[in-house]
């Protein structure tokens, strides 16, 4: 039955033992009737008798293995069936549970992508990459065209390099299929939406997918930043709706925020996690808060390097200290690299949420007004001559942050690298600790996580809060109280920060709770 999916008539189950009675009439009546006959719950999760002729399960599962191999190859389902029964037979019943939830999600064999932009492209790489066919949906022929390049483009570069042959590209790509019809997705399991990171774009899309999806269909949406539950809302189906924040590029960068909005099921939850382990990503779970965990600790650690330079230290000085820190790259680089219009569209859309009493240092926006948006633009925080991937100071930039400087009558002061290093980790640990205390994230150990494989925290360090732990709580709140002074709207400590200092507690303690 399991092998073929072939139906059976009630009576036929019941001979077999699969089913307990058969009635007329009343059904919750009869059912109530065989419950109190019972007299006590069946544990049938206990039962072992049809298990213990252990030969006769062994030839069962022999000839059931010989049946799928013959008459089933190339289909994953049928030996995935054996290996659950095998499980049944041989593991405690909580585990083979486990084990068959396992197999049931590593059988989900469609996905769809929404968007084949940079991210689109990661994302469709990633699943082919894994085995999973992927229908890529474009809004017309030439963006569909694109959006293949983008993915063939990948394994070209692979081709060129020796690691890759054509006929493997080839074996891949018939994996792949593109489409300008939401209609075509009415058949997968999940449909991953990476369009432009605007809401009233991305809730375009999702009441479109609304329309065709099927019943139990898992729709995930590759945002930054943006309300998961603001997007659900342009469905009727908010329950099947959660976040997947992959890092760019996608088909590398190992973690994947898995964001849970309100009402999410249990079983979409789970689809996700499930889809991060096929994908070979870190999945990190994620409460739906502007910028999940780690662009929101991102935005306020952004903000202190932004104040600092305004203060006196350039893009370069305070990039030279992170990179000395132990990061890969500064945060202005950084910046660089993932184009400066992303942040600018995200300030330019709270621009009226702003409090006005809140520091706001406005030199990025002078650099995105006037188009240098970073690497792709040539320029941005620095100069990227003849298409070059490591920039170079730019000194127009420094001429500009004089300017604002300036305006503001800010007398610059010098910042040395332990200083700018302080702050920025002050920052960053101080906004964690937010994200802990209002449910964000779950543990500390999990921003760790989110910031050594996302955000380039050096792994020798153990990530920001074990970092924190070896710098010494008490010792990071008197920075905080330090900065304080001249900046108290900026420089407020958490309370969870401070309760950890008056109860002698650490980061760790909270992960060993």
């Amino acid at each position: 039955i399991m092998l073929n999916g072939t139906a059976i008539s009630a009576k036929e189950a019941l001979n077999a033992g699969l089913i307990d009675r058969l009635v007329e009439g009343d059904l919750r009546q009869a059912a109530l009737n065989y419950a109190a006959e019972l007299q006590a719950p069946r544990r049938t999760k206990d039962a072992t008798s049809g298990l213990s002729d252990k030969a006769a399960v062994d030839a069962a599962l022999h000839n059931a293995t010989q049946i799928a191999t013959s008459r089933m190859r190339g289909q994953l389902a049928p030996l995935k069936i054996v290996d659950c029964v095998r499980a049944c037979a041989t593991k405690p019943f909580a585990d083979g549970r486990l084990f068959e939830s396992d197999c049931f999600f590593e059988c989900l064999r469609h996905l769809g992508v929404v968007g084949g932009g940079t991210m689109g492209a990661g994302i469709t790489v990633a699943a082919l990459n894994s085995g999973l066919p992927v229908i890529m949906i474009e809004r017309d022929h030439e963006a569909l065209a694109r959006g293949q390049a983008n993915v063939e483009k990948v394994y070209d570069r692979l081709i060129a390099k020796g690691r890759m042959s054509l006929s493997q590209k080839s074996e891949i790509m018939a994996r792949y299929r593109g489409s300008t019809e939401f209609a075509d997705l009415s058949q997968v399991d999940m449909v991953i939406e990476a369009v432009f990171e605007r809401l009233d774009v991305k809730r375009g899309v999702f009441a479109q997918l609304d329309k065709v999806l099927k019943p139990d269909a898992v729709l995930a949406s590759n945002t930054s930043y943006i309300d998961i539950d603001e997007i659900s809302s342009a469905t009727n189906r908010r329950e099947h709706v959660i976040g997947l924040h992959f890092f760019s590029p996608a088909n590398i960068m190992k973690l994947l925020e898995i964001v849970v909005p309100q009402g999410a099921a249990d079983y979409v939850v789970a689809t996700g996690f499930a889809l991060a382990k096929i994908l070979g990503k870190i999945p990190v779970r994620a409460g739906n808060s502007p910028g999940f965990i780690g662009n929101r600790i991102l935005g306020k650690y952004g903000d202190c390097a932004a104040h600092m330079m305004e203060d006196g230290a350039t893009p370069y000085e305070i990039d030279a200290a992170i990179v000395d820190f132990g990061y890969p790259m500064g945060i202005h680089a950084m910046y660089d690299l993932a184009g400066l219009d992303i942040g600018w569209d995200n300030r330019k859309a709270v621009q009226g949420q702003r409090d006005p009493a809140e520091r706001y240092v406005g030199i990025a926006d002078r650099i995105c007004e006037r188009g240098w948006f970073g690497q792709k633009t040539g320029r941005g925080f620095y100069l990227y001559p003849d298409g070059a991937r490591i920039g170079t100071p730019d000194p127009e930039i420094v001429a500009l942050i004089e300017a604002e400087r300036a305006k503001k009558s800010i007398a610059a002061r010098t910042f040395t690298a332990e200083e700018i290093m302080a702050r920025y980790l002050a920052a960053m640990v101080n906004e964690a600790c937010e994200v802990l205390r209002k449910g964000v994230a779950l543990k500390p150990s999990d921003i760790d996580v989110n910031f050594v494989h996302g955000y380039g925290f050096p792994r020798y360090r153990g990530g920001p809060m074990k970092y924190a732990d070896s710098y010494g709580l008490a010792r990071l709140l008197d920075d905080i109280g330090r900065y304080g002074q001249d900046d108290p709207i900026f420089w407020q400590a958490s309370p969870l920060l401070a309760e950890l200092v008056a109860s002698g507690q650490t980061f760790n303690d909270l992960n060993k709770g």
